[in-house]
């Protein structure tokens, strides 16, 4: 099979040679990319064009392409060359700038070089197959030690836990009845999580956060090599001191044993990796893979799984650049203040930051003041602090706590709505003289962008489960009179989680702004969300939609196509608010690709807003915004319908 790869590849590079004219870096680099791109799949690698790295020299380079683990970890690298250029001094010029060693292939028009471990394996002729077999051979075979331990804990690691969490909720039962110096403390950090997080944290949240501390505790120490930095962090640090008080003196580690080969592989693995945009991806990887073990209806009703870096930079720089087209100014800028609803691991937050790399005052200024997430889910709140604490030092060489993170479930924070000016009442009414200064200084700020990728799921995988979606009454509420009210259609799925984030944002918004969503995308064409376009349509100025497909009835390459690797095809959607209301809103859209989902992402890796052929939509009577429109208009007889079963037809 591998030969026959090279085999196509020698064929398609002579096909662009043909056509193009060309033997420029240029031409070699699709053939030899796709060539990469399909081995390494065979080997559950995904293929990144123009990956960036942050190197040593705190310089951020892009190598023309990279291979990565499912958790994000480099397995090697690839850097094209014009056949013009001087191959050795390329390749030293690129080591000096602090691009990897460990597993990377030089090539020009000519020659191809393999370096591993820092040094030269084998240089072979791009045009002789039989040396070319070997070398790619080589380079796909490279695998650390570390590697393959660390998936070979993974697998143990699910089989392990549970015995583990039961031992766990045991051990802190028994000694809340044994020890009153404990329950004492248990007591004290109670207090201190309602007067800190929120007045809603309960008895059993706060043993759940000390179980998650205990298992993850040692995680982002190794991740990002600073074991002193987690004892910064305000929750992290009063749980140290709960934690001493559970254990006697070799209790944990002697309960942990089972787990040691997992953190042994994650402290070996984070080892190897150079970057610090390299080790948020990890630990986005390591939070999921984790979750989803820890508490798997939590993770399915939550909709756990994180935001691919490439989608979530494209909205970054497309809501940066909608900003400063519509209201003169970029997200840096003072007075643009910036929400994520459903921060997760904090990846928005993040990936903003390091968009703010270089603006020095204006940085510091955003972080401490204009920066806000939330998070309903005590876990992925506490690693969205370590890493949004942990990317600002990477950053700026200081540590500052994160104030503008809040434990609260968005959609029960409803208080702050209903002005669309952007006045906001306190929070939660009754409770407000109890609640937190940091939910009640965020609503008090007028909110400019809201962007983020909240839960999409209408209900659990697995409908024997009994794990619902919750009701939230008052943005219920907002829905019936709004999307509902508006539709002619099915009403109940209306109510699916993303849909409500779309209408808490749309009451959030002040009087102009944007909101940023990667959700579902059957809000484009489905006729339940009929009443939901045309809502969207009176509520904002301008709608930009990017579908990216991925739907599993989706003809062709149907769920390899999809971004987040599910079986709901995917759309990102830009509402666009301004003071100035136009007589009709402009509705624009644009398809991506219908290729594999790592094509995909590296289409919007490069996609540029400002750069695409968008097609204006006109809605119809019925608010459906494509061509995808129902057979059935409104005037037929519904003959399911029970107010008109018995209506007969004029003659």
């Amino acid at each position: 099979m591998s030969r026959q790869l090279i085999n196509e590849y020698r064929a398609e590079l002579d096909r662009l040679r043909a056509v193009s004219g060309s033997r420029r870096e240029s031409v070699l680099r699709e053939a030899f990319k796709d060539l990469l791109k399909r081995w390494g799949r065979q080997q559950d690698l995904q293929f990144v064009p123009e990956h960036d790295i942050v190197t040593a020299q705190k310089n951020r380079i892009y190598v023309d392409g990279a291979l990565l683990h499912a958790l994000r970890v480099p397995f090697g690298y690839w850097e094209a060359k014009d056949a013009d250029d001087d191959l050795d001094a390329e390749m030293a010029a690129k080591f000096r700038k602090g691009y990897p060693n460990d597993n990377i292939i030089f090539s020009d028009d000519h020659t191809a070089v393999l370096v591993q471990d820092g040094h030269e394996q084998m240089r072979v002729a791009m045009d002789d197959t039989d040396a070319l077999l070997p070398l790619l051979t080589r380079f796909f075979a490279h695998e650390r030690q570390e590697i393959a331990d660390f998936n070979k804990a993974v697998k143990q690691f699910a089989a392990d836990l549970p015995a583990v969490l039961e031992a766990l909720r045991t051990i802190i039962a028994e000694k809340r009845k044994a020890s009153k110096d404990f329950a004492k403390a248990e007591a004290a950090f109670l207090k201190h999580a309602q007067d800190a997080i929120n007045p809603a944290v309960s008895a059993d949240d706060v043993q759940e956060m000390l179980i998650q501390h205990i298992l993850t505790e040692d995680i982002f120490a190794k991740v990002f090599d600073n074991p002193d930095f987690h004892r910064q962090n305000n929750i992290a640090s009063e749980l140290y001191k709960l934690e001493d008080k559970l254990f006697a003196r070799g209790e944990k580690s002697t309960l942990l044993r089972a787990l040691a080969p997992y953190y042994s592989g994650i402290a070996a693995t984070a080892a190897v990796i150079q970057s610090h945009s390299e080790k948020q991806g990890f630990l986005k990887g390591l939070y999921e893979n984790f979750y989803k073990v820890y508490n798997p209806k939590a993770a399915d009703k939550l909709g756990v799984v994180y935001t691919p870096g490439e989608i979530v930079r494209f909205m970054i720089r497309s809501a940066d650049w909608l900003c400063e087209k519509h209201f003169g100014k970029n997200l840096i800028d003072r007075g643009v203040e910036i929400l994520d609803p459903a921060t997760g691991t904090g990846t928005f937050i993040v990936e903003l930051l390091e968009s703010f790399r270089g603006h020095g005052d204006k940085l510091r200024h955003k972080y401490k003041e204009e920066l806000h997430a939330n998070e309903i889910a005590i876990l992925p709140y506490y690693v969205a602090n370590l890493n949004i604490e942990a990317t600002y030092q990477a950053i700026t060489g200081q540590f500052a706590e994160f104030e503008n993170l809040c434990l609260v479930d968005t959609l029960d924070n409803v208080d702050a709505l209903g002005i669309h000016a952007g006045h906001q009442f306190d929070l939660l009414g009754s409770l407000t003289d109890q609640n937190i200064e940091r939910i009640k200084r965020q609503n008090r700020r007028k909110i400019s962008v809201i962007i983020g990728n909240p839960p999409y799921n209408a209900n659990q995988q697995n409908e024997n489960d009994n794990n619902k979606n919750r009701t939230y009454a008052h943005i219920d509420k907002r829905i019936k009179d709004t999307y509902i009210k508006a539709s002619t259609a099915q009403k109940t799925k209306v109510y699916d989680m993303y849909a409500r984030f779309y209408r808490w944002a749309s009451d959030r918004l002040g009087d102009e702004g944007v909101v940023a969503f990667v959700t579902n995308r059957s809000f484009i064409d489905s006729r339940t969300f009929d009443g939901f376009r045309k809502c969207v349509s009176k509520d904002f100025t301008h709608v930009h939609v990017i579908d990216l497909g991925g739907d599993y009835k989706e003809p062709g390459i149907s769920g390899a196509s999809n971004v987040f690797g599910i079986g709901t095809g995917v759309a990102i959607a830009f509402l666009i608010k301004t003071r100035k209301k136009e007589k009709n809103t402009t509705i624009r859209y644009l398809a991506a690709p219908n290729v594999v989902a790592e094509d995909k992402l590296s289409w919007l890796s490069h996609a540029r807003f400002e750069d695409h052929a968008w097609s204006v939509m006109s809605p119809n009577s019925e608010g459906s915004w494509t061509d995808n429109r129902s057979p059935f208009p409104n005037n037929f007889l519904a003959i399911a319908n029970k107010a008109v079963k018995s209506t007969r037809l004029s003659p």
